[in-house]
């Protein structure tokens, strides 16, 4: 038993420390892709951040100094913070920040709660729970919800959004989920 829970420790924290680049990066995938020493510090900056949580979604572009920064958080101090730390990372010129500050509403806040206990209170979805920052995020627009970050099979991504689609009060759900090391 002890030796399991060893390697699904491992799993997990190779999935959570798993470097994601593509031409636009998020902190949230995991791709198999070589990626610069700028692009891995502004990523391991914003996962650091005290306040990014599942509700929140990051991505970047970095083209040689310049970084732009992407996404959507629920607090507006995220936003500014995540801008913040990239700047001091040596070799950055410029950044541009481009993520979105969600609108404050009372039925969004209950969709999301009602989402995360759908989705990560399902027995096939539980081990995405798992780490200081689960790899499946739930944004909540004006009823609207997106699922960003990366699942282990296409089974997986599936039963996510058949899990959001459920939640009462949700409007649409657009899945972005992608299947980890899955070519597309």
């Amino acid at each position: 038993m002890k030796r399991q829970m060893r390697n699904l420790t491992m799993a997990v924290a190779g999935m959570i420390f798993a470097t994601p680049i593509l031409v636009q990066a998020s902190v949230n995938d995991k791709v198999n892709v070589p990626q610069t020493s700028l692009e891995k510090a502004v990523r391991h900056e914003l996962v650091m951040l005290p306040y990014y949580n599942i509700f929140d979604d990051l991505s970047f572009k970095v083209d040689g100094g310049n970084v732009t920064l992407l996404g959507q958080v629920t607090r507006p101090t995220l936003r500014s913070d995540a801008e913040n730390v990239v700047k001091r990372l040596e070799g950055v010129r410029s950044v541009t920040n481009k993520i979105e500050v969600l609108p404050l509403s009372p039925m969004d806040n209950r969709i999301r709660m009602a989402t995360y206990r759908s989705i990560y209170g399902f027995g096939a979805l539980q081990r995405y729970a798992l780490g200081a920052v689960p790899s499946i995020h739930i944004i909540v627009k004006n009823g609207n919800v997106t699922l960003t970050g990366v699942v282990a099979n296409e089974g997986d991504r599936n039963i996510a959004n058949i899990r959001a689609n459920g939640v009462a009060g949700v409007f649409s759900v657009k899945n972005e989920l992608k299947v980890e090391n899955h070519r597309s």
